[in-house]
């Protein structure tokens, strides 16, 4: 009975594992047809460059109508949520351009008379908003301006200098 039962499977799992094998022909097909499929793309995309050779364009200019409308763009401009008091320095204009944040009043101060001796009407300015766990940060503002193409004209110029200067828009 072992005998019979071993013969079955032996004969069981050699018809498996001969039946499932990938065969030389199989291998031949496929390739065969992607080596015609290849053929193919290359003779249409000669066809397509020859018959966009044959055509000519003609290209006739367009004068496009311009309208200007004027909004006010506070895209790349910030606004501190809460309270703002002006520590040191003359009043907040509409826009103005931030060179530096502190913790301590003493820093800003610091950074304010560095901006103050380069030329510059720079202000500390106080806020109460909270960032990375600390509450009421020291604004230096190195400049402020009523309009912001002035406001965005000496941000750029100071961005030598401080890299991470952004302008703040006063509500």
């Amino acid at each position: 009975m072992k005998k019979n039962l071993i013969l079955a499977l032996g004969l069981c799992s050699f018809v498996l594992f001969t039946s499932c094998k990938s065969r030389e022909s199989a291998y031949k097909q496929a390739y065969e047809q992607a080596m015609a499929q290849s053929d193919n793309k290359t003779n249409e995309q000669q066809v397509v460059i020859e018959e966009a050779e044959t055509q000519t364009t003609t290209v006739t200019p367009v004068q496009p109508t311009t309208t200007t409308t004027v909004t006010e763009d506070h895209s790349d401009v910030r606004e501190i949520q809460g309270e703002m008091s002006v520590i040191s320095g003359n009043p907040l204009k509409l826009y103005s351009v931030v060179v530096g944040s502190f913790v301590t009043q003493a820093n800003a101060e610091g950074e304010k008379s560095r901006l103050l001796n380069k030329g510059y009407d720079a202000r500390v300015v106080k806020t109460n908003e909270t960032i990375n766990g600390t509450t009421g940060w020291f604004r230096v503002i190195a400049s402020s301006f009523d309009d912001k193409a002035s406001a965005v004209q000496s941000r750029n110029a100071l961005k030598a200098s401080y890299p991470g200067a952004w302008l703040l828009y006063r509500k």
